[in-house]
């Protein structure tokens, strides 16, 4: 019973214990001395005053003694050997003056956390040195994966995601780690490839369609116990529009010689078949372009893959990505670029987004292009890789095409180009295919699935609204290199106080989603895992009183690092974010301090390091770490109650 109890309490109880044996003794010894002063004949209103006030003066002597040396105890022994204990339990050295009154326990605490320390770095090392080749071996595999083409997610058994690169992110946005498969493929077709790869089949291909109607081609292979998925959007092949050529051959032949016979007043009927002619010219062309576009191909290049080897303009956007071949394309940009340098001008790269694409161009001081050079440059075959393909034919590989414009003294050439929405800059694979091997209920802290998350309002009142929010997916103890992350428009102006705090202004969110857009995607960003917050009611309060405005309801089981702090530390302990990092050896860059991501990643560091600790402590499973959270309603409300908290974090 008692060792369930903090080290603090049970030192309360028994100074309360010694206090309440000495009152007792105190009351035993005036009763004895009463009955002898009765026996020497004393009348009990002659001794009556003087015990009572012997009593009293006593009792409150005693008690009084007792305190103090409670206090002294509480507060020189017990809440120093809680820090030893959470620190020993997280690795960190304690800090000597607070241990100064336990003897050789501070010095002998500290020596093995630094010996502890030393050995860990060592073995570090040495783990290092050995996985050298095998970690060059892994980056090497994962750079081909997240360059590969098509989308790869691998599954396991139970059809829960334990692999996927970045292609699969772009074509199933919403992608994540132990997430089930078919809420992002309806289930139909996955499960009549897998029941043919059940009857034998070495590997099956399949069409399946995403919850949003997206239709994508794809080939199933059993790997292990579970299943690999190669996805594109798109059929590897298509036929070529032959009646919409023709059709444009026709309406070409047809229209030459009409205009060959100009050399006079046009005929009416002439004029009436050329228009016709005309029209019929400009609808074939309208239709190659939309087929074309929709060839365009599945390569992904950045500006940078596309710019390089040319000057660029000074206020190029960054991180936007282009369907577009990389090769061929920056090909034919370096030959254009040389050919107008070889005319005296100096063109630079510039950049204009429009919508769902952008306009790449090369612009310059001077006269525009004559569209006859432009044509002879174009008829050149720019890529020595591909000395067969004029740059003709790879802007309609593209779907695009090229002209010239004037604008005052300026001029330039103006290529649109598609552009990747959605995909993030640190493309690559995500996986953890230790996930294979865990219990599908597991309930340890180790195996959970989490989302750390943080958010940024326009102030402290439970009236006020986010302006920012930020989440990073935890997988059994490690990051995923999931990310979430999105400035939300409250709805109202913010006020200059909360901006000096975390630095969002009103222009900063002036085209940022709104509350619904932006809660409804972090929502589907947390969903099935464990929310994990510092100071959570705060953070909580602001997503559920949402609710009703949003649609989105977070009903996750929250963990609170603070609490979790507690359960290490003691309740004395500052519990603060800036005060845990420290005790946990974490730098928090002071730019990031009090934004949405900077406070997450401190927070998910924190946590990870927790969970060590608290099954140091027995506390292993996510159903303990809840229950023992309640003991801690002092220090900060339960997240997982309905009813919302206010305060800082």
């Amino acid at each position: 019973m008692l060792t369930r109890l903090s080290l603090r309490v049970r030192f309360l109880l028994l100074f309360a214990a010694l206090a309440a044996a000495g009152l007792v003794l105190l009351v035993l010894a005036l009763w004895l001395a009463a009955a002898r002063l009765a026996g020497q004949g004393v009348a009990p209103a002659q001794m009556l005053d003087g015990l009572v006030q012997a009593g009293l003066v006593l009792g409150f002597g005693l008690v009084g003694a007792i305190t103090a040396l409670w206090l002294l105890i509480d507060r020189h022994v017990a809440r120093p050997i809680e820090a030893l204990a959470g620190g020993l339990r997280t690795g960190q050295a304690p800090d000597p003056e607070a241990a100064r009154y336990l003897a050789d326990l501070g010095p002998a605490a500290a020596e093995a956390a630094e010996a502890r320390a030393a050995s860990a770095e060592a073995l570090a090392a040495a783990v290092n040195e050995h996985a050298a080749d095998l970690a060059r071996e892994k980056a090497s595999l994962e750079s081909i994966l997240a360059d590969f083409g098509a989308g790869a997610v691998i599954s396991d058994a139970s059809g829960r995601v334990v692999f996927y690169n970045a292609s699969a992110a772009r074509l199933l946005p919403g992608l994540g780690l132990d997430r089930p498969l078919d809420r992002h493929l309806l289930r139909g077709a996955l499960e009549a490839a897998e029941a043919r790869l059940a009857a034998g089949a070495g590997a099956t291909d399949l069409i399946c369609m995403t919850p949003e109607g997206q239709r994508l081609s794809g080939r199933m292979r059993r790997v292990e116990d579970g299943t690999l998925l190669i996805l594109r959007d798109r059929p590897a092949e298509r036929p070529a529009p032959r009646a919409t050529l023709e059709a444009l051959r026709r309406h070409a032949a047809t229209l030459v010689p009409m205009l060959d016979a100009l050399d006079g007043p046009i005929p009416p009927q002439l004029a009436r078949a050329i228009r016709d002619e005309g029209q019929g010219l400009a609808h074939a062309t309208r239709q190659l372009s939309e087929i074309l576009a929709g060839d365009a191909p599945a390569g992904i290049a950045g500006l940078d893959e596309l710019g390089a080897g040319l000057e660029l303009a000074a206020d190029l956007p960054r991180g936007l990505r282009f369907q577009a071949e990389a090769g061929p394309l920056n090909a034919l940009l370096r030959h254009l670029d040389r050919c107008l340098r070889g005319q005296g001008l100096a063109p630079r790269l510039s950049l204009e987004a429009a919508g769902a694409e952008a306009l790449l161009a090369l612009d310059w001081d001077g006269p525009p292009l004559a569209m006859d050079a432009l044509e002879g440059w174009l008829a050149a075959a720019p890529d020595q890789g591909q000395p067969d393909i004029t740059g003709t034919e790879i802007l309609a590989s593209h779907g695009t095409g090229l002209w010239p414009e004037a604008a005052g003294d300026r001029a330039r050439l103006v290529l649109p180009l598609r552009l990747v929405v959605g995909l993030a800059d640190s493309a690559g694979v995500t996986y953890d295919f230790a996930l294979t091997t865990r219990g599908a209920a597991s309930s340890r802290l180790a195996d959970l699935t989490c989302v750390v998350f943080d958010t940024e309002t326009t102030g402290l009142e439970p009236t006020d609204r986010i302006v920012q929010i930020a989440g990073l997916r935890i997988a059994r103890g490690r990051l995923t290199g999931e990310r979430f992350e999105t400035l939300v428009h409250p709805g109202r102006p913010i006020p200059p106080a909360s901006t000096a705090i975390h630095g969002i202004d009103d222009a900063m969110v002036a085209e940022a989603p709104d509350m619904t857009r932006a809660l409804a995607a972090f929502h589907h960003f947390a969903e099935g895992a464990v929310l994990v917050a510092h100071n959570a009611p705060f953070d909580m309060g602001f997503l559920r009183r949402a609710a009703p405005e949003t649609g989105a309801h977070f009903d996750n089981p929250v963990l609170d690092t603070v609490l979790l702090s507690a359960m290490v530390w003691g309740q004395s302990a500052p519990h603060s974010l800036d005060a845990l990092t420290e005790r946990l050896g974490i730098a928090i860059p002071p730019e990031a301090r009090h934004t949405a991501m900077g406070d997450t990643v401190a927070t998910a560091e924190a946590f990870l390091r927790l969970i060590a600790a608290l099954e140091a402590k027995g506390i292993e499973r996510l159903e303990q770490a809840l229950a023992e959270g309640r003991k801690h309603r002092r220090l900060v409300r339960d997240a997982n109650l309905p009813t919302q908290g206010a305060g800082g974090g």
